[in-house]
């Protein structure tokens, strides 16, 4: 990039995306679409487009996109409905709850068990964790075994409040960014997946009742 930049000059790079959201950037796409792919883009691209353009689409149509996590798995997931015509950019993204980051982004279909697949981030960073700082050494294991918990539905519903107020704890609280990574996904799916949350809980509920019956 650095040498067309240079031989084009400042004005053509700035030429590439919304204000205060210049330039290209490197998205590496993976997941449900059709044509996984690295890609340079101009900022502020729509996601839809991003994902036509390159990627073929999302795997089994549009109505099957379920959520995306656009900028690598340290950033809150965005539900469909809202990022769809979402621009691919700093500003943009921030303004449905998430962060453009490393612009990895991570399309999941209808297919995805979602409580499973943030439990699973959440494990990732419980095992990154170096454990210099106490809030991310103790939290990020602890988030992760109740994720477990909640993945299975073997939790009780003040769980997920105290699970988002333990991310609160976590967030801003450590020397590096990895206590930030952990509790953002967290944060996203309780937000807008907190009736998946609570439905597995009643299920897991009703079931121990039942088998207590019999």
């Amino acid at each position: 990039v650095s040498p067309t930049i240079l031989r084009r000059g400042a004005a053509w790079f700035n030429g590439f995306g919304r204000e205060n959201n210049r330039g290209t950037k490197l998205f590496q796409i993976s997941g449900h679409v059709n044509k996984p792919c690295v890609v340079e883009e101009a900022m502020s691209i729509p996601f839809r487009e991003l994902i036509e353009k390159h990627c073929g689409g999302i795997r089994g149509g549009w109505d099957n996109l379920l959520a995306v996590i656009p900028g690598g798995s340290s950033v809150p997931l965005v539900p469909a409905a809202q990022i769809i015509d979402a621009p691919m950019d700093f500003d943009g993204l921030k303004a449905v709850g998430s962060g453009l980051g490393t612009a990895a982004v991570i399309v999941m279909d209808k297919s995805t068990d979602i409580v499973r697949a943030i439990s699973r981030i959440s494990y990732f960073y419980r095992h990154e964790s170096c454990g210099q700082c106490t809030p991310c050494r103790e939290g990020t294991g602890w988030m992760w075994r109740v994720m477990e918990r909640l993945r299975e539905g073997n939790a009780d519903i003040s769980e997920i409040d105290t699970l988002q107020e333990v991310t609160k704890q976590i967030e801003g609280h450590t020397i590096c960014a990895l206590g930030d990574a952990a509790a953002w996904p967290i944060q996203g799916l309780i937000r807008h997946f907190r009736p998946e949350l609570e439905r597995r809980i009643h299920e897991h509920k009703a079931q121990t009742v039942a088998v207590a019956a019999e």
